[in-house]
């Protein structure tokens, strides 16, 4: 009877800790998706630059394409990330799951033009976004930020 006791009592213990652990896994997903300044970022308008500098965080590896901005809650207005891709002919495709913030998508090519966008994404759609024109790089804004900069197709960027 004494030998149940200890093994019901261990038993118990060991569910104890178990639940313990499982509780310290559940951790907010934003904590781990800080903004990363990698590179500055300005918008060319013929021979002017305009302002505001952005800093711009890469996204160059499968996993940084694939999570993106995703589950993170804001973002500065001059901050943004850059979408790299392997060869212009790429037609990207976004979707804003588990993003939280409305997004305008400004697509590029080669020579760091502007050809192509889309503005003021929903967050959370899974509808897919893409554009018809082929691109080398995507860079990601916060909504309002091309119609406030007045960007228009032809633009261009420069990093640094």
């Amino acid at each position: 009877m004494k030998q149940l006791k200890y093994f019901l009592a261990l038993v118990f213990v060991f569910l104890i800790l178990s639940c313990q652990s499982r509780q310290n896994q559940h951790k907010d997903l934003s904590l781990e998706f800080e903004f990363k300044k990698d590179t500055l970022l300005r918008f060319i308008q013929g021979n002017d630059t305009i302002a505001p500098v952005f800093e711009i965080e890469l996204a160059e590896t499968d996993y940084e394409k694939e999570t993106g901005l995703m589950h993170r809650k804001q973002m500065l207005s001059n901050q943004g990330m850059l979408f790299i891709y392997n060869n212009e002919a790429a037609r990207p495709s976004f979707y804003m799951k588990n993003t939280y913030i409305p997004l305008d998508l400004i697509y590029l090519d080669k020579n760091m033009e502007i050809v192509d966008f889309n503005l003021n994404t929903l967050p959370f759609s899974e509808d897919l976004i893409s554009s018809d024109v082929p691109s080398r790089y995507v860079l990601e804004v916060n909504a309002g930020v091309v119609n406030e900069l007045k960007l228009q197709k032809g633009d261009q960027i420069i990093l640094n």
